[in-house]
């Protein structure tokens, strides 16, 4: 059977499942085109990103950066010299709207995989009615193999729709993958960025202890 064919007996069904996979498709290689061109920060840079902030010339040294991970860091940066004090807020919002950016369009992608076995089942029992109404109206008298043919015939957009479902699924689960591998790598940018900041807030100089024993000794 060719896809003529398969077009024809699936019916109107066959047409949104073919919509579905050509939708799902354009989502995942536009995804897939935005992560190959995201730029990554390099590993030695990032050796010594606890020690940008208390740099006086921090603002040129990160000019050239680029990517979601370096976006985190210019914002941040950008606002501690403006004096704001939340910096890991500063970063954090920053960071969502890189990951809001990095998974648009892959909602749609979960409805088309979600919802694509449903619609082919709905084509089959359709179809399944339809075969059942003929055997009603010929009084029961129907030739097996013309019943079989009936049934095959409808149980089609079910094969059609798992056939679009099952791919665009790996793909969306991959591409998820793919976005929450680079939101750890954000935060982790976010934690080591504050880190010497974050330890001096948290164990601040403790005061000098008053040894009353030596002023009063003698007395």
């Amino acid at each position: 059977m060719n896809i003529e064919e398969l077009i024809a007996k699936g019916g109107p069904v066959i047409w949104i499942l073919l919509a579905y996979s050509s939708i799902g498709l354009a989502i995942v290689l536009e995804r897939y085109l935005l992560f190959v061109r995201l730029s990554r920060i390099p590993k030695a840079w990032l050796s010594n990103l606890g020690k940008l902030l208390e740099l006086k010339d921090r603002q040129q040294q990160i000019v050239g950066l680029k990517g979601p991970e370096a976006r985190i860091i210019q914002a941040m940066v950008q606002a501690d010299s403006e004096g704001v004090k939340d910096l890991q807020g500063v970063g954090n919002r920053v960071r969502d709207e890189e990951v809001q950016r990095m998974t648009f369009g892959l909602r749609t992608l979960s409805i088309l995989g979600n919802t694509a076995p449903l619609l082919g089942l709905l084509g089959t029992i359709t179809g399944m009615i339809k075969a059942f109404m003929v055997i009603e109206q010929a009084g029961g008298k129907v030739d097996a193999q013309a019943l079989a043919g009936g049934i095959w015939e409808a149980m089609i957009t079910t094969g059609v729709g798992l056939a679009v479902a099952i791919p665009l699924l790996l793909l969306l689960h991959f591409l998820e993958g793919s976005v929450e591998r680079r939101a750890l790598s954000m935060t982790r940018c976010i934690a080591l960025l504050l880190e010497r900041r974050s330890s001096s807030i948290s164990h601040p100089e403790e005061p000098q202890t008053t040894h009353w024993e030596s002023i009063t000794d003698g007395v």
